[in-house]
């Protein structure tokens, strides 16, 4: 198409809202797959099709997986995404014929049947994904020109977050700049952006073991039954969601600390001295401590237990070399994930330890922040074992 189709193409979706602009491409490139030889695009389309949406480790995005594959990442979120992800695409498949008949003389070359009758919903997801594996992150450019399409680019590069090669905007066009010399066939090495593993494995097929953008998001929220609900979300000025950076965890559990005192307070003139507090011990309660501190622990261990393996059984499944693909980079990002987990409860159970007095028992608190949480026996039981 050229530049005013394009923005025609633009200006008919977006103001409809119909489709998203992956999933208009999905549209473009079943058509013109269809169109074998002929198409323009052919050449490019035949090696998207030898990739199969495939990145660096030989995987698919987990969009492509089956529902047994997808159990491989039970007890991550990343699962929840993957399901979102999949059903918005499900909508956006169901739209397609209505946006075929609104802005049909930008498919009047193509002589076929209404898209849901040419392609099932299985071609259309494929192709969406073919399109996400090939858009990449571009920097030093404003937020609407953050994205670019380079069709072959993640099939053939390898990425890595830890590395300067950069693919970079240069006259209308992206032009990959590398940081070293290489020599004829050797594979060249691309920054991927500031993605956590989650992103990079729906996205493209892998994931990076030593990302140092990887995160896991934790979240509370304030008791809306609470009588002074209002108060403490306005002394806040933040929701409970917080990114807890891989090597960053003790930072994040002091992160989240004043915000979970805030729950426990019931005197309006202690909000703001629970908020500023910046040690590791509450100068409000050393009973409310010891309940703030007990419930963040519950809720690490609870994420924890969601998991059907432990560690230990993930590294023994990533010794097998026959391992599954899929079930290999499923093991990798479930491993990463418990990781920072562990470590985020032993964070919790540090400050516990330094508690100055531990036969204070945590206060009660009928108010406090709405976290997953264990039942007593089964907590005392996991904490004990997380101090050994």
């Amino acid at each position: 198409m050229d530049n005013n189709g394009l923005l025609h193409l633009e200006t008919e979706l977006l103001t409809t809202n119909k489709l998203s602009e992956l999933a208009c491409l999905a549209l473009y490139l079943m058509y013109e797959k269809k169109q074998g030889k002929k198409s323009f695009w052919h050449p490019y389309i035949r090696e998207l099709d030898r990739q199969r949406g495939r990145g660096q480790l030989a995987v698919e995005s987990p969009l492509l997986w089956s529902e047994a594959e997808l159990d491989y990442l039970t007890g991550s979120p990343t699962k929840a995404e993957v399901q979102l992800r999949a059903e918005g695409i499900k909508r956006e498949y169901n739209e397609l014929d209505t946006v075929w008949f609104m802005a049909g003389s930008l498919f009047q070359q193509y002589p076929y049947d209404i898209p849901t009758e040419a392609f099932s919903f299985e071609i259309f997801k494929q192709a969406f994904v073919a399109v996400q594996s090939c858009v990449v992150h571009l920097q030093k450019v404003s937020l609407a020109r953050r994205f670019a399409l380079v069709p072959l680019g993640p099939p053939l590069l390898s990425y890595r977050s830890n590395c300067k090669a950069m693919l970079t905007p240069v006259d209308g066009a992206v032009q990959l700049v590398v940081d070293r010399p290489y020599k004829a066939g050797e594979p060249i090495v691309v920054w991927c952006g500031p993605q956590p593993n989650s992103k990079l494995l729906i996205n493209y097929g892998f994931i990076d073991e030593d990302n140092s953008y990887d995160r896991l998001v934790v979240e509370a929220s304030l008791n809306t039954e609470d009588p002074q609900y209002q108060d403490k979300r306005l002394a806040a000025q933040r929701n409970g969601k917080l990114s807890v950076l891989a090597g960053k965890e003790r930072e994040a559990v002091m992160d989240m600390l004043p915000y979970l005192r805030l729950g426990y307070v019931s005197d309006p003139s202690d909000m703001q001295s629970v908020l500023s507090s910046q040690g590791p011990i509450c100068p409000v309660s050393s009973c409310m401590e010891r309940a703030v501190l007990d419930q963040l622990a519950e809720y690490f261990i609870r994420r924890l237990a969601g998991y059907p393996t432990t560690i230990g059984e993930d590294e023994t499944l990533l010794a097998d070399r026959n391992l599954n693909p899929r079930r290999r980079v499923a093991t990798q990002l479930v491993r990463l994930e418990k990781k920072i987990l562990k470590a985020c409860l032993q964070a919790t159970v540090d400050l516990i330890n330094q508690l100055p007095d531990h036969s204070v028992s945590p206060c009660p608190a009928p108010y406090a922040p709405m976290w997953i949480s264990c039942s007593g026996d089964e907590y005392s039981n996991l904490l004990q074992q997380a101090r050994i």
